[in-house]
């Protein structure tokens, strides 16, 4: 069993301003253990997690795959990126935490390159306008406000899926019963060929969460 990255540096104070891993990311952790033989047998040099947070899921990815493969976070809240390296140096994982607004600095540098992508994107259903207040302020609520069926950010980073990732690439996405998964795995084989499997389904309280694995 691989352990939970320690998150005893975080305070209460720094969840103010950063999301607290909480059962959506536990989730994640659980589906990214059950896969780690086979992510450690396809020997992945780059992995990019999109909305890092506190650091927890790229601390984690960081403890299975070693130093052979290079961790970069990206988050558009500064208080998550700084949380993202103060996690990584607790864990003794090496991260580069990237102040960034989904993919935007790295697309064009690692186009086709990315080995391992994962994301735990804001997919609570809200107002559009909601979700735009929240990304434009770079705060915690943009790691929730999901928009209309809770799909407004996670369909931008589904759009650049194919430039993203590499030939034998991996993307973990999670998702809940609203977002429609079913509709979002079609769309993703029917648009770009992307085949994708639900690798672990739960609920948590009212919600009922997914996380499902695409490759090409």
């Amino acid at each position: 069993m691989i352990p939970t990255p320690d998150l005893s540096h975080l305070k209460r104070a720094d969840y103010e301003h950063v999301y607290e891993p909480a059962e959506d990311t536990f989730i994640l952790l659980d589906a990214l253990e059950e896969d780690a033989s086979a992510l450690l047998e396809a020997k992945p040099l780059v992995c990019l997690e999109i909305g890092s947070g506190s650091g927890c899921v790229s601390s984690f990815v960081g403890s299975i795959l070693g130093s052979s493969c290079l961790c970069i976070s990206t988050d558009i809240n500064h208080h998550a990126a700084l949380a993202t390296l103060r996690t990584g140096s607790q864990n003794k994982t090496a991260i580069d935490s990237v102040i960034a607004n989904l993919t935007s600095p790295l697309r064009t540098r690692l186009r086709h390159n990315i080995d391992l992508l994962v994301f735990n994107p804001p997919y609570v259903p809200t107002v559009d306008e909601e979700v735009c207040d929240a990304q434009g302020g770079r705060n915690i609520e943009g790691s929730w406000a999901g928009g209309k069926d809770g799909m407004q950010v996670t369909d931008m980073v589904l759009d650049q899926l194919d430039d993203l990732l590499s030939p034998q690439g991996r993307f973990y996405l999670v998702a809940v019963k609203e977002n429609d998964v079913p509709g979002i795995q079609g769309r993703m084989l029917n648009r770009y060929g992307f085949q994708s499997e639900v690798v672990l389904q739960r609920r948590a309280g009212r919600e009922h969460l997914y996380v499902v694995r695409f490759v090409r």
